[in-house]
């Protein structure tokens, strides 16, 4: 895997989104998560799939909806604030597109 990208159920272990790497996988792997790279939206399925700085991310947790842009992806699960340097709250009305 390149340096410049994380596989997903890491990033979101390593920014605290989850408690476990499986707990991060199974959101995946569920649909629950929207990536948006280059303005284009789209649903990750799968654990491996990866994310890069500057992507944005929609998911729930714990029925709160989460919505951040990736700024750095980690090098370890550290502590809550090294965890918080990872990511940058999205701003109000920024989302995937509705379906229905």
């Amino acid at each position: 895997m390149a340096e410049d990208a994380c596989r997903i159920d890491v990033w979101l272990w390593r920014a605290r989104f989850s408690k476990t790497r499986a707990l991060a996988a199974r959101l995946a792997e569920d649909g629950r998560i929207r990536l948006a790279r280059h303005g284009r939206w789209t649903r990750l399925d799968k654990a491996s799939r990866t994310v890069r700085p500057g992507d944005q991310l929609v998911f729930a947790v714990g029925g709160r909806v989460t919505a951040v842009t990736v700024v750095a992806l980690g090098e370890r699960r550290g502590p809550a604030s090294e965890g918080a340097s990872l990511y940058a709250p999205l701003e109000e009305g920024v989302g995937p597109p509705e379906t229905g």
